[in-house]
């Protein structure tokens, strides 16, 4: 299943990441400066996706990435992407699969995994 994760940048904004069901980020959100900003986001686009638009863009180094944007605000940036069909594989995969897309949360602990490794250490004994 395809996600949005949010998370803390270092300097303390948020953002959020669309991954594909592989597990392969296909595009990152602007820095916010409010978690609520990047859940508004989310609900957004998992809501009404018409309201978006993706604008491809080719580099001079044959990559290609896109910006998903609203009224006109770039609101993300596409990973880079080696083919044309690829990049176009990635804006399907979030037309098709982001209305049901889970959340989830990293924001609010450094790691995804504690350092508890003394628990798992007793209990092996």
């Amino acid at each position: 299943m395809s996600t949005f994760v949010i998370s803390k940048r270092y300097n303390g904004d948020y953002k959020f990441v669309f991954a594909s069901r592989k597990g392969k980020t296909i595009f990152t959100s602007i820095a916010c400066k409010h978690k609520s900003d990047c859940e508004s986001m989310i609900l957004a686009i998992k809501e009404n996706m018409a309201l978006f638009a993706f604008t491809k863009v080719r580099k001079a180094s044959n990559k290609y990435f896109f910006r998903l944007s609203k009224d006109g605000l770039v609101l993300a940036n596409s990973r880079k992407f080696s083919t044309e069909l690829m990049l176009q594989k990635g804006i399907d995969e979030i037309i098709t699969y982001a209305h049901k897309a889970e959340i989830l949360d990293f924001s609010e602990n450094d790691f995804a995994f504690s350092d508890d490794s003394a628990v798992f250490e007793e209990g092996a004994q």
